[in-house]
C-alpha cells in the first residue's frame, strides 16, 4: 500500500512513502514526484471545484487539475467557511466505565488533585521577571535533594504586566493566568512578585478573586521592599520557609475523574489527523467515560472543523459559544490584516498540509467523540467533565499557559515535524505521528502513533496507550520532555490588544 483514502467521498489521497513519476496509485499513475505525507488527485477536478479529504472540504481548485497531479499549495486555493451551523445533532455519549481508574495524586485542601508538587513564583509584570528567576535560581538540585517530595522551585515570568489596559479582553486574560496558577493544584506553594508601580496589580487580583495570603500563598512588591537586591533576599527568605511545608505533601490514590488534559499539537503534518490525533481523541473518550476531562483549545486550528464540533455540543448554547469564538476570531484578523489562512506554516506545509481547513479537521481528532460539554474563554477554569473547548492561539506555548491556567495538570501534545515543548506545572507527553520522526527524536517522543500505520496498530490500541500513560505520568513517571528540563520559558501569557 502506498497512498490512504480517509473516504469513498474524497477525490484525494495521502501518500506513505515518496512516489516518482509514472507510479500507480488508487486507479490513477502519478504525474510527478509526490512528496510523503502529500496529496494526489484521483480523478480530474475542474479549476473553482471542492477539494476534498476526510469527506470535507479543505480546498478549491485553483486551475484545472488532473487524476495523478501533486494536490498542494501551488494549486489549492484557500475560501473561508459559509456553515449552516447544526447543533446537538451528533451526540455520541460515552458509557461510564464499570471500573474506577486511578493515579497517585496530591490531594490538596481545597479537594483538587495535583499531579506534580512545585513551588512557583508567580511575576505581574516584566519588570520582576529577573528577580524571580534570581529567586528561583537559588534553589539549586543539592538544596532541593533536602526536600524529595518538592519537584522544584519554578518562576513563572512573561513579557508584559504593563503598557496595557486597566481593562477590557487583554487585562482580563492576564489576570484569569495568574489567577489559575496562583490555584493550581500541582503547586504547593505560591509567591507573587511585582514591581509596585505596574498596570497588573497584584493586589488587585487578590481582592478580585478572594486570594489570601498564608505560609504557602504570599506576596511582595520590589518597590515596597527597597530595591532588586533585598527583594531577591527576601523572596529567597519566604520560598525557604514553605520548602519544609509543601514536603509534607505525599501522593495517595487519587481517581481518574480528577485528570484534566490539554490536547495540544504542533509542529502538525499530514499524518496528525490520521494517526496521533485520532489515537489522542480515543484516549480523550475514555477519560471521559472515566468523569475526566480533556480541554482542546488552538481556536484558529478548528477554524473549518467548527461544525463537526457544534453537531457535538451538549446544547445549543454550548454551540453558539463556539460559534462566536470564530466569528471574532474572522474579525481579529481582518482588522490586522490577516486570513484565517495564514495560520499553516512553512513547516505543516512541507508536511503536506495545505490550507487551514485540512490542519483543522485532523486537529480536531484529538477531541475524540463524545459530546462538548462546555466551551471557555482563554485560561477561565475549566468546570465541566468529559470534552471541552477553551479560546487561544494557535501558538503552542500561548495556548498551553490558558489550558493550565484553567486548570488543567496533563498537557499531551502530538506533533509530525518533531516540536520540542515542555511545560511546568503540568508536565507534557508527546505523540509523534510518524515513525520515522519517532525514532530521529527518540529522546523527545513518549509515543510512537507511526506504528497505525507501519505495523497495523489499531487507533483504539494506541489511544489506549496513550491514556495508560496518562496515570503513569499523572502518578510521577518523567515524561521524556519534563526530564529533559523543559518547562521554565514556555509560560507565555495571550497578549490581547494593544500595547501603550
Amino acid at each position: 500500500m502506498s497512498t490512504v483514502r480517509l473516504d469513498p467521498s474524497d477525490n484525494v489521497v495521502t501518500a506513505i512513502r515518496s512516489l516518482d513519476a509514472n507510479t500507480e496509485v488508487d486507479a490513477t499513475t502519478t504525474r510527478g514526484l509526490i512528496p510523503t505525507g502529500h496529496k494526489i488527485a484521483t480523478t480530474d477536478i475542474a479549476k473553482g471545484r471542492e477539494i476534498r479529504k476526510y469527506a470535507q472540504v479543505i480546498g478549491y481548485a485553483a486551475e484545472d487539475i488532473a487524476a495523478g497531479d501533486h494536490v498542494h499549495t501551488h494549486n489549492v486555493e484557500f475560501r473561508n467557511t459559509d456553515t449552516a451551523y447544526e447543533f446537538s445533532t451528533d451526540l455520541k455519549h460515552v458509557a461510564q466505565a464499570q471500573m474506577q481508574d486511578t493515579f497517585m495524586g496530591y490531594r490538596r485542601d481545597n479537594g483538587r488533585v495535583g499531579t506534580r508538587n512545585y513551588v512557583a513564583i508567580v511575576t505581574s509584570v516584566n519588570c520582576s521577571a529577573t528577580t524571580a528567576r534570581m529567586i528561583a535560581d537559588h534553589f539549586t538540585p543539592d538544596i532541593l535533594a533536602q526536600y524529595p517530595n518538592v519537584d522544584g522551585v519554578v518562576a513563572f515570568v512573561h513579557g508584559t504586566g504593563c503598557g496595557i489596559g486597566g481593562d477590557g479582553e487583554g487585562f482580563e486574560a492576564l489576570q484569569r493566568v495568574m489567577w489559575g496558577y496562583a490555584r493550581h493544584p500541582n503547586h504547593a506553594a505560591v509567591l507573587m512578585v511585582g514591581l509596585g508601580c505596574e498596570m497588573n496589580q497584584i493586589d488587585w487580583l487578590l481582592e478580585a478573586y478572594g486570594l489570601k495570603q498564608g505560609p504557602l500563598f504570599q506576596t511582595m512588591n520590589i518597590q515596597n521592599v527597597a530595591g532588586l537586591r533585598r527583594t531577591v533576599e527576601a523572596g529567597i527568605a519566604k520560598v525557604r520557609d514553605m520548602l519544609p511545608l509543601a514536603n509534607q505533601a505525599t501522593r495517595t490514590p487519587c481517581p481518574a475523574s480528577e485528570l484534566m488534559v490539554a490536547l495540544q499539537c504542533g509542529g502538525s503534518d499530514a499524518w496528525s489527523g490520521i494517526t496521533a490525533n485520532p489515537a489522542l481523541g480515543y484516549a480523550c473518550d475514555l477519560l471521559a467515560a472515566q468523569g475526566g476531562t480533556g480541554v482542546l483549545a488552538e481556536t484558529p486550528e478548528i477554524y473549518g472543523a467548527e461544525h463537526l464540533l457544534t453537531r457535538r455540543a451538549i446544547d445549543q448554547a454550548t454551540g453558539d459559544k463556539l460559534v462566536g469564538l470564530i466569528r471574532w476570531w474572522e474579525d481579529y484578523t481582518a482588522r490586522n490584516r490577516g486570513s484565517m489562512d495564514n495560520n499553516p506554516s512553512p513547516g505543516n506545509k512541507k508536511g503536506g498540509l495545505t490550507t487551514i481547513l485540512e490542519k483543522s479537521l485532523g486537529a480536531a481528532a484529538k477531541g475524540g467523540t463524545s459530546p462538548l460539554m462546555g466551551v471557555y474563554k482563554y485560561a477561565e477554569p475549566v468546570t465541566a467533565n468529559g470534552f471541552t473547548f477553551m479560546d487561544s492561539p494557535g501558538y503552542d506555548p500561548a495556548s498551553v499557559t490558558g489550558q493550565i491556567a484553567g486548570g488543567c495538570n496533563l498537557v499531551c501534545f502530538t506533533t509530525g515535524r518533531g516540536s520540542a515543548f515542555g511545560s511546568k506545572p503540568a508536565p507534557t507527553i508527546k505523540v509523534a505521528t510518524n515513525s520515522e520522526m519517532a525514532q530521529r527524536m527518540v529522546e523527545d517522543m513518549d509515543v510512537d502513533a507511526g506504528t497505525i500505520l507501519t505495523q497495523g496498530v489499531s487507533v483504539e490500541e494506541k489511544g489506549r496507550e496513550i491514556y495508560e500513560l496518562f496515570l503513569r505520568v499523572a502518578s510521577g513517571e518523567a515524561s521524556k520532555s519534563e526530564a529533559q528540563g523543559l518547562g521554565d520559558y514556555e509560560f507565555v501569557p495571550w497578549q490581547i490588544g494593544a500595547t501603550m
